[in-house]
């Protein structure tokens, strides 16, 4: 991980991006739903909280009730604790079909006191094969923290605490596909996945630590719903105006900082893994 380069620009990002995106009341009754684990998720406290468990019997899952066609996904969410290695607690947008689109979010468990790797991931068409992943600067166990997902014709930018951690363009003037034709809805579980993981799959689950439990709360989705064949945007409204709205200067400079210190893997530079030749959209002077 490099060292801080500028002490100023390290107290601006920590402190002066919003650190935490605060939706009160919401009620998550009437924004998704318990889709498998018998019994194992719930949703709890009046709506306010929803929990997913995994045994060794199963975990668990929820799906968001709308589908969207372009969206901003906020979800607070506190990650498993303690060794939780083996486990996933995945956070993701997908469409339906064989050529499907998704943009991922996975935390991958870990050893007690070793960090959550952060892993993403862009699907086009049925295609992904683009992990970046990252450590985060803080224990996502110990608290909850705003993981959102904002995807618009322009791009779709990941974000940690109002923080962009990732960017994928829309290049599709380049031939790289772009996810706008198919709606997608949120999706979201818990479940065992000790072959790959954590350290690549040499640190198995411990089930005597079971039942592990991730916690979601103030869901919140600003999205266009997609409705029979008909999305409820206009983008000509004002309030739509994040539909083409691009990186600031300082929005990319965070970002930039970002990927230095935390990232740990990006395959656009992973030659070994592409001796024809790295995918076109690393190819292009892009943020991404």
């Amino acid at each position: 991980m490099a060292v801080f380069s500028s002490v100023a620009f390290v107290i601006a990002f920590l402190i002066f991006t919003p650190s935490m995106v605060a939706f009160a009341g919401i009620n998550l009754y009437q924004h998704v739903d318990i889709t498998w684990g018998d019994g194992r998720g719930k949703i709890v406290n009046n709506g306010q909280l929803l929990t997913l468990s995994l045994d060794s019997a199963s975990g668990s899952g929820f799906q968001s009730k709308n589908e969207f066609l372009y969206s901003k996904i906020d979800t607070e969410i506190k990650l498993v604790p303690g060794n939780s290695a083996g486990t996933v607690t995945a956070y993701y947008l997908r469409s339906e079909g064989l050529s499907w689109d998704e943009l991922d979010f996975e935390f991958l468990g870990n050893l007690s006191g070793d960090p959550y790797i952060v892993h993403t991931n862009v699907y086009t068409q049925g295609k992904g094969n683009r992990e970046q992943q990252f450590y985060l600067w803080f224990d996502p166990t110990a608290d909850f923290h705003t993981y959102s997902i904002h995807w618009s014709p322009v791009n779709v930018v990941f974000y940690v605490d109002g923080k962009p951690i990732r960017e994928f363009k829309n290049l599709e003037g380049a031939g790289v596909p772009y996810p706008k034709n198919q709606p997608m809805r949120l999706y979201s579980s818990l479940w065992n996945a000790d072959d790959w993981a954590t350290r690549g799959g040499i640190v198995k689950t411990d089930w005597s630590q079971a039942p592990f439990t991730a916690s979601f709360r103030n869901f919140s989705a600003n999205g266009c719903v997609w409705s029979n064949g008909v999305s409820s945007c206009n983008s000509n409204s004002a309030h739509n105006a994040w539909l083409s709205q691009q990186f600031d200067s300082t929005s990319l400079k965070r970002l930039k900082w970002f990927r230095k210190n935390y990232m740990i893997y990006n395959y656009c530079t992973d030659t070994k893994r592409f001796p024809e030749g790295l995918p076109v959209e690393c190819t292009i002077r892009t943020n991404s």
